[in-house]
């Protein structure tokens, strides 16, 4: 648990931790440079169980891989100092943890709150969050937005070392880990039951850092998803043709993924060529009976989002196997 100038929500988190029904464990506390009393509100609960170590460097990732280093276990569970554990999350977590080897990464529905201050897109994502549930979801979805609240998660240290920690760079550092844990082959899921109450304010890293940013998601992901095994010897075709869109797809291209069309419902863009590829309406994807192309749904309003893959399905592509959203 990194702890950065957490004083006023350290209370309410720590209590939560040390109620847990699952009661052998520790807390490796990681001060990230504090300057309030969060050391001392730490200290005061004199449990034999809580350990503080000193980040001499300075940020997140430092502060993330010196705890994951200091932890004991193998099978590490990731806590916010400003957020709420239900008394049996780690309990749950661990079971599924020890009763199936296979898995890498366990995390939980989360609920974000104070609920009066979370806007209508957050609401939506966390929606789609908690219904992205199976080691298939995942790998459906991972492209659509991080599928985890980091503060959920359950995973075993040794995979996670193996692959590098969390790397430093100008990307959301947990995203990126999710994605090369995916990249690598590891199996992560989630549990369908809400375990923790993840805390939302203005003063959240993902809210004041340009490593957040919709720019940094684009490009962690055109990294990953260029590497990915079902894209490998199939001609790729973008659906969305917009302007916006296609500045979105240029991450992509840059990095050598050229579409052989774009597929788009606005008849002003039909016709038109793109990057050396023209734009068809959706009826052209069920026309290449020869060689089914690979279709990268890049629309992101959700509704409309939906209705591609309604149309996908209709017209015998499979998610997953056929085309992926990415958003």
């Amino acid at each position: 648990m990194p702890v950065f100038n957490a004083e006023k929500t350290l209370i309410e988190c720590l209590d939560s931790i040390l109620d847990q029904t699952l009661e052998e464990f520790e807390l490796v506390a990681v001060n990230d440079n504090s300057t309030d009393r969060s050391v001392e509100v730490i200290r005061s609960y004199n449990d034999s169980r809580i350990s503080i170590i000193e980040n001499q460097q300075k940020g997140i990732v430092s502060a993330l891989n010196l705890g994951l280093h200091s932890c004991r276990s193998d099978l590490v569970a990731r806590m916010d100092a400003d957020d709420v554990m239900y008394v049996d999350r780690l309990k749950k977590q661990f079971a599924v943890m020890t009763d199936d080897a296979s898995i890498t990464l366990c995390a939980t529905q989360a609920r974000k709150f104070p609920e009066e201050i979370i806007k209508a897109g957050y609401a939506e994502y966390m929606h789609w969050q908690n219904a992205c549930l199976s080691k298939q979801d995942i790998s459906n979805q991972i492209y659509i937005e991080s599928p985890f609240a980091h503060p959920s998660v359950m995973f075993r240290k040794h995979r996670v070392m193996e692959l590098g920690g969390y790397k430093e760079g100008e990307f959301p550092e947990d995203y990126e880990l999710w994605l090369r844990l995916f990249n690598a082959g590891k199996h992560m899921m989630k549990l369908d039951e809400v375990l923790i109450d993840w805390r939302e304010s203005d003063s959240r890293l993902s809210r004041t850092s340009s490593r957040y940013s919709d720019v940094a998601f684009e490009l962690i992901r055109a990294e990953y998803l260029v590497k990915d095994w079902r894209l490998q010897g199939r001609k790729i075709v973008f659906w969305g043709a917009g302007r916006k869109t296609r500045q979105r797809t240029q991450y992509l291209i840059d990095r050598g993924i050229k579409p052989v069309a774009w597929i788009d419902i606005d008849n002003k863009k039909i016709g038109k060529q793109y990057n050396g590829a023209s734009v068809f309406l959706p009826e052209w994807l069920r026309q290449q009976h020869n060689e089914r192309p690979f279709v990268l749904n890049y629309v992101r309003n959700h509704g409309v989002r939906d209705l591609c893959r309604q149309y996908l399905d209709k017209a015998g592509y499979v998610m997953g196997q056929d085309y992926l959203d990415v958003a």
